[in-house]
């Protein structure tokens, strides 16, 4: 799955765009280590069992692509990047508690 296909707005259903922007092995984990923290890349490695560099790499760079992510660079020492959930990643999170509660 790609960010391209999800460029094309060809969803018949709002909600299948949603589930679409957090589809992919790690993307969801990832979006709800978010909501409680900033992100910082070797800490998703160590929380996410399984996951490697490459695979956490491509989701973090697609949530960012679509808008749900961004990326800071922190100018301290030592340079570290942080993943904050974006305006549009925030307006998603009644709705996730929502799915949450249906299970």
């Amino acid at each position: 799955m790609t960010t391209k296909n999800l460029r094309d707005g060809k969803e018949t259903c709002p909600a299948q765009g949603l589930l679409k922007l957090l589809s992919g092995k790690w993307k969801p984990e990832i979006f709800r280590l978010a909501v409680e923290a900033p992100l910082r890349f070797s800490s998703l490695l160590r929380q996410i069992q399984g996951s490697n560099k490459q695979t956490l790499s491509v989701a973090l760079r697609e949530l960012e692509d679509v808008g749900l992510l961004e990326k800071v660079v922190i100018k301290q020492k030592p340079l570290h990047i942080e993943y904050n959930l974006t305006e549009k990643g925030k307006s998603l999170i009644p709705v996730l508690k929502q799915l949450e509660g249906l299970s």
